[in-house]
């Protein structure tokens, strides 16, 4: 009798432990948009640092280009993605990849420190030019601001990547992911995915392919009816010449 009581009670104990435990959240997502970056290198650096922290993606605004000098191998395991615009970033971020807000890093009036951690769901970060930040076009796009405190005197901002990199890790913080496991003095790497486009250079979306690919059998299609009527035509021409 009193094993079955401790029974019991072990299962009565469960059910309310079951019951009291919080429903388990959906991973909230991070992007990072890089758009008229200096030094090309630094989107490399970047990458690295993005696939480290867990980034969703890197997003390229502009030019599909990009060097992947200091990736360290390490833009093979993060998705790149593409936008020409930056209002078009901004749209695909907020309808369909369900970003709350779109957070600039910058010194700027109002931002708020990095390590608040004033986040609301998925985040897409806008990175500026290591030189005079974000322009106005970039900041157009932005919800707000978040800055890296600093408390020596020798410069007055820190490098693009360098400041991404502390972005990044705050917000994995924030969403609580889990880390990564470790093999002796190092994390462990995942298997090398097969490359769909050239190193350095972000390949269309599939859906882009074959707009365009459909676009030009349209064209091709025009042209073929144009040689036909232009062919038609001059044998009108010359059989009326001969008649006359």
């Amino acid at each position: 009798p009193n094993s079955m009581a401790g029974d019991d009670d072990d299962e009565r104990r469960t059910v309310t432990e079951d019951a009291s435990a919080p429903p388990s959240t959906p991973r909230r997502d991070f992007y990072v948009c890089v758009h008229n970056v200096a030094k090309k290198h630094n989107v490399g650096n970047v990458a690295r640092s993005a696939t480290a922290f867990g980034a969703k993606s890197v997003v390229l605004i502009g030019s599909r280009q990009f060097n992947t000098f200091g990736a360290q191998g390490s833009d093979n395991h993060v998705e790149f993605e593409h936008f020409e615009t930056l209002q078009e970033c901004r749209r695909v971020m907020i309808d369909e990849r369900g970003c709350t807000q779109i957070l600039g890093v910058e010194i700027v009036e109002g931002a708020l420190a990095v390590h608040a951690h004033p986040f609301t769901g998925n985040t897409a970060f806008i990175l500026g030019n290591e030189g005079h930040g974000l322009t106005e076009q970039q900041k157009a796009i932005c919800d707000g601001y978040v800055y890296i405190p600093q408390y020596g005197s020798g410069t007055a901002s820190l490098n693009v990547s360098v400041a991404a990199s502390i972005v990044m890790h705050h917000f994995a913080l924030w969403a609580q992911y889990d880390e990564r496991a470790r093999e002796g003095e190092k994390f462990i790497v995942a298997e090398r995915r097969q490359r769909t486009s050239k190193r350095g250079v972000i390949g269309e979306h599939p859906d882009a392919v074959r707009a365009r690919r459909a676009a030009a059998r349209l064209a091709a299609q025009n042209d073929d009816r144009d040689d036909n009527v232009d062919d038609d035509g001059g044998a009108g021409e010359n059989i009326e010449s001969v008649i006359f």
